[in-house]
């Protein structure tokens, strides 16, 4: 039996790769002579870049950024040599990633995407890069992009005329952007794993604002202050754009500040990786993330991933932390497993995510 497994992260506790590691542990516990390919998936968020690195044969690039707050902080990305050219592949949370703040820094109306800004002109100057590809996900900011935009030298200017550092506390001053001294950029492809326009009841506020620490109270402003610098920027066209609501409308920013394309993650994953030649070499499909629920029928990785082997005819077993009732009820697996099942303390599923996912794969039925 030849087994391709390619888990999502289980977020908080395992990568893409040690998940993956970990399961293919559990099959050769249960199947000695199984052959196991490992390939770890990422929509888009964070293990964008450790996914890809070690398939296009990349190497870590190190530049100074700022984080979410405008601290200094060293980053890196991924540079590759591809046949369209020296690529760039960055994830917006590597510099403006929730991960960086602590629970009480987190303030969506004052964090920037700067950083992510930072990075593309870094990856431009020193690298005369002929693509960027941007994994959109896990931010800690509500700025539309405007961050990013202001570091690629797009100048966001009050009623006086003074430039405005932008972050939603401060948009609220904005009368006019000027793209004339932004600099040169290559193609920019964006990766994301969400469908949200920029604005409404679906919008990078109403869904994702919370999590980054926005009070009710909070929501309205940055939705205002998105809403104004759609009006100001004319970005009517492109704040309606599935996705524009990524990473805190940094979706939006790229598309209009920048001249980007937004493109399914995992639809760009499995081209970059050739998924489809490698579910058809396999007789058993096995994916999977910490968390599998109604969200991930939108088309995330693993979700997306099953859809694909289904069409190949092949089996698909899923393994996760925790899984709803619509993931169990959606027919997407053959077979479904959650750690959560076996009754363990979340601290403890959490603490020894590894050994016990070997486990639970070593005593289903592959």
């Amino acid at each position: 039996m030849k087994y391709l497994i390619a888990p999502d992260k289980f977020k908080g506790s395992l990568t893409a790769l040690e998940a993956a590691e970990a399961i293919a542990a559990g099959v050769w516990r249960r199947h000695p002579g199984a052959e196991c390919e490992l390939c770890p998936i990422a929509d888009g968020g964070e293990g964008f870049m450790e996914t890809l690195i070690g398939s296009l044969g990349g190497e870590w690039i190190t530049c100074p950024a700022v984080d979410a707050l405008g601290r200094a902080i060293s980053s890196r990305y991924v540079l590759a040599q591809t046949p369209q050219g020296p690529t760039a592949i960055l994830e917006m949370a590597e510099t403006a990633g929730l991960w960086r703040l602590s629970a009480n820094e987190r303030n969506p109306l004052i964090t920037s995407s700067a950083g992510t800004g930072l990075q593309i002109a870094h990856a431009i100057a020193e690298h005369q890069v002929a693509r960027i590809i941007l994994g959109l996900g896990g931010s800690a900011t509500n700025d539309g992009g405007s961050g990013m935009a202001h570091a690629l030298g797009v100048r966001f200017l009050s009623a006086d005329g003074e430039e405005i550092e932008p972050t939603p506390s401060t948009l609220g001053a904005l009368r006019r952007v000027d793209l004339s001294t932004r600099i040169s950029l290559p193609e920019i492809i964006a990766a994301c794993d969400v469908e949200n326009p920029l604005l409404g009841p679906r919008g990078a506020t109403a869904i994702f604002s919370a999590q980054k620490g926005a009070s009710p109270a909070d929501q309205i402003a940055l939705e205002a202050a998105l809403a104004h610098l759609v009006k100001v920027s004319g970005a009517e066209a492109a704040a309606a754009i599935p996705g524009a609501g990524a990473a805190g409308g940094l979706g939006m920013g790229l598309l209009h500040f920048a001249g980007a394309r937004l493109v399914s993650g995992f639809d760009l994953l499995a081209d970059l990786l050739d998924l489809e030649s490698r579910i058809a070499a396999a007789d058993h499909v096995i994916t999977g993330e910490g968390s599998l629920d109604h969200q991930s029928l939108a088309g995330k990785g693993p979700v997306a991933l099953a859809r694909l082997a289904t069409r190949h005819g092949k089996p698909v077993t899923g393994f996760c932390g925790q899984a709803d009732a619509a993931a169990r009820g959606s027919d997407i697996f053959t077979q479904l497993h959650a750690l959560a099942d076996t009754g363990l303390p979340l601290e403890t599923l959490i603490a020894e995510a590894g050994p016990r996912l070997t486990e639970l794969v070593a005593h289903s039925t592959l």
